[in-house]
């Protein structure tokens, strides 16, 4: 019999065209992410070939339980680094059954922005520093840090190396190199101050790319924590006290009249 491993792995392009999309879209928190799997007849890489689909949105709080049904609408799609081959991660928004936007879609209203003439004439980009803590999923107690304990003061874990100064880089590396094959433009990550506390950053990302790119990142590193057994939190400052906090610094530029370039860089303190 094989190891439940080497089905997980199983690579369904050699006895079948058929593919597996992952639905993904931002639960009713505005933070939590949510997604389910359809089987396709083929390989897709146009979004607006792919069906839209359906979800309960009561149970997302998205929707009374009268009137549940929510609708998805495919924007982006991305490779998929666990199943891989022609399968595939699609970046959705959602919607009434009337076409309508939902509350909680926030990219709906941003797409009519950036699909403005005057706004893809300035080419605005984005580069996203994206902060996260890593936590001890039993305790929601940050890696490496003793149970009920505190660590050393901030200063050596920085962009540091050692067992004593670095926890959790296996995460970190394989979420680097999984948002990479999955086509997201990620440019780099790094240790942070607080020990468990790490950053990736995506871009320069044109326009609602850089959005689609980091929800994606996001979905994958925390399908990569929940492999590992570890909670991934963005919670702004998740431990009290004299202890780093975790934003996502947001590099913007545009092009202006004449070739002059701006350039502006703002501090988020929620994601």
């Amino acid at each position: 019999m094989s190891l439940l491993a080497d089905l997980v792995n199983l690579d369904i392009s050699d006895n079948s065209e058929k593919i597996i999309a992952e639905y993904i879209w931002v639960g009713g928190s505005g933070m939590d992410m949510r997604s389910k799997a359809r089987t396709l007849p083929g390989p897709v890489t146009d979004p607006s070939k792919l069906p839209k689909w359906n979800y309960d949105g009561s149970s997302t709080g998205q929707a009374p339980g009268q009137d549940s049904e929510v609708i998805l609408y495919p924007q982006a799609i991305f490779k998929d680094p666990f199943r891989r081959g022609n399968n595939i991660l699609v970046m959705c928004d959602a919607y009434t059954p009337a076409g309508e936007p939902i509350p909680t879609n926030k990219r709906h209203a941003a797409a009519e922005i950036f699909a403005n003439p005057d706004v893809i004439a300035e080419v605005p980009w984005y580069g996203i520093e994206q902060e996260y803590t890593l936590l001890q999923k039993d305790v929601n107690w940050p890696l490496g840090w003793p149970i009920g304990g505190f660590p050393g003061p901030q200063g050596p874990y920085y962009c540091s190396i050692g067992a004593d100064k670095s926890f959790g880089r296996d995460i970190v590396d394989a979420h680097y190199k999984a948002s990479l094959y999955a086509g997201i433009n990620i440019s780099g990550i790094n240790g942070e101050v607080m020990p468990g506390q790490w950053e990736f950053q995506v871009g320069p990302s044109v326009g609602i790319s850089a959005a689609d790119e980091i929800w994606i990142a996001r979905y994958i590193l925390e399908r990569i924590t929940e492999i590992a057994g570890v909670v991934v939190s963005f919670d702004p400052k998740p431990i009290p006290g004299d202890w780093n906090g975790a934003g996502a610094h947001t590099n913007y530029s545009t092009l202006r009249i004449g070739g002059q370039l701006q350039t502006w860089t703002l501090t988020l303190l929620l994601p």
